[in-house]
């Protein structure tokens, strides 16, 4: 498909799903920063089960500050990689000091430890703060080359393509968008193309 017409075939997807919560379960702009580092590389699902006892301890970046990485252990030994995110977690909040000092452009943000660009996009679209990229998670890195909006598996090089040809003010909701689908129905194995609402502007669908 031409360039052009994405922005018209991304119409019913983003209809379907602009402004649903992400499916972590933060309650302010702390915690889903917090939720986001911890989430690399593990399951929302699991960060939910694990975070609320860590908020309980650590209600905000001020009480983080102060913690060591004994503290921290107990409530994040569960979760992948939890050494480095401990350590990430540390240095983050002894930058930021409190709530207010957190960053939300993408340059700031993607400064912080444990932040890269997609992360970024995700804490932007959560404080919702006018988006500087495009959300390309492990399901936009799989869906976006399947529909045939972007190619390759680079995430940065994905969410350019992506960022190419959608317009600027739907990038803070497309790349989410792709994730939703990605989650529901453009499952790894056995995606569920009949009921797909991309199917007809799909390159995956076309071949089949």
């Amino acid at each position: 498909m031409s360039k052009s017409n994405w922005p018209e075939a991304c119409k019913p997807l983003l209809k379907k799903y602009k402004g649903k919560p992400h499916p972590l379960e933060y309650k302010n702009l702390y915690q889903l920063v917090v939720m986001v580092i911890l989430s690399a590389q593990d399951s929302d699902k699991n960060i939910n089960q694990l975070s609320t006892a860590l908020f309980n301890a650590f209600p905000d970046m001020a009480s983080l500050s102060r913690a060591d990485a004994e503290a921290l252990y107990p409530f994040v030994s569960k979760i992948r990689n939890f050494g480095n995110k401990t350590k990430w977690l540390m240095e983050l909040s002894a930058k930021i000091k409190q709530d207010k000092n957190i960053p939300l452009t993408m340059e700031e943000l993607i400064e912080l430890p444990g932040i890269g660009r997609k992360s970024a996009n995700v804490i932007m679209r959560g404080a919702g703060v006018k988006a500087e990229g495009v959300i390309c998670d492990l399901h936009v890195i799989r869906v976006a080359p399947r529909l045939g909006i972007a190619q390759g598996t680079d995430p940065k090089k994905i969410e350019k393509q992506i960022m190419e040809v959608i317009p600027e003010k739907d990038w803070g909701e497309i790349g989410m968008a792709i994730s939703f689908l990605g989650r529901e129905i453009c499952r790894p194995t056995n995606p569920n193309c009949a009921e797909c609402i991309m199917k007809t502007n799909c390159d995956y669908f076309k071949q089949l």
